[in-house]
């Protein structure tokens, strides 16, 4: 069986794979990878999508957001706010989560946007 999409021959740039191989080592692939484990959770992707489009909800309108019960929309929220994804405020007995910056709100809203253009090329 032949394949379309691998080298039929091996050739390296060592030069290119050193650079590359150097900048790699110097990242937190593993902290990076659980920020995708985490928003590859279905119901975890609809909540991030939601904060990303309202600037804050409470557990109660998460849980009504992504067909839930509370405890189920708390647990995933506490995921997200664990991996430095949410943050969380307390107001009287009401608690309110947000994305914690601007960058997990980019994140979300480009894989959004790449499903749609991935979408239009099928």
């Amino acid at each position: 069986m032949k394949h379309d999409d691998i080298c039929e021959i091996t050739c390296v740039d060592e030069e290119k794979v050193k650079r590359v191989k150097e900048s790699v080592s110097q990242q937190n692939t593993m902290a990076v990878s659980q920020i995708f484990k985490a928003l590859s959770d279905d119901t975890r992707i609809k909540i991030a999508y939601a904060l990303s489009v309202e600037d804050e909800l409470c557990v109660c309108d998460v849980a009504n957001i992504v067909g839930s019960t509370t405890a189920t929309a708390s647990h995933h929220l506490r995921l997200l706010r664990n991996l430095g994804l949410a943050k969380y405020r307390k107001e009287g007995k009401l608690v309110f989560y947000a994305l914690d910056d601007d960058h997990v709100k980019q994140l979300i809203q480009i894989a959004f946007e790449h499903q749609k253009e991935v979408a239009t090329h099928e």
